[in-house]
């Protein structure tokens, strides 16, 4: 009977002390602007295009910057919950979801200009 009451008093105790798991951004990390990916490359582009797409590139991994920059921030003002963490963590590795995706579809863009003009 004594176990029994020891057990049952420290899940109570650990219920109590438990986090909020809630995943929900901190209110300071809502104000952080995630940017939009640029627009896609023309499959025929020419070379102006593919110059305006790498400054285009540029700027959209610069925006990345301030935007993780905001949420880094966020992170150290403020005391977190666990679910708080979670969606921290989560919008982080989404915008490098993003980057990395951009990133490929410009290189993409890059190895089909060099084929196209290798060819003439």
């Amino acid at each position: 009977m004594v176990l029994l009451t020891g057990f049952l008093l420290n899940t109570a105790l650990a219920q109590s002390e438990e986090e909020d798991y809630t995943v929900v951004l901190p209110d300071e990390a809502q104000k952080c602007v995630l940017p939009a990916a640029p627009d896609a490359i023309p499959a025929e582009a020419d070379y102006d295009q593919m110059v305006a797409a790498k400054q285009q590139v540029a700027d959209f991994q610069a925006m990345l910057q301030v935007y993780r920059d905001c949420m880094k921030a966020a992170e150290d003002g403020a005391e977190l919950t666990a679910g708080n963490r979670q969606a921290l963590v989560a919008s982080y590795n989404y915008s490098v979801d993003m980057e990395e995706r951009v990133a490929e579809r410009f290189n993409s863009a890059v190895r089909s200009y060099k084929e196209r003009t290798a060819k003439e």
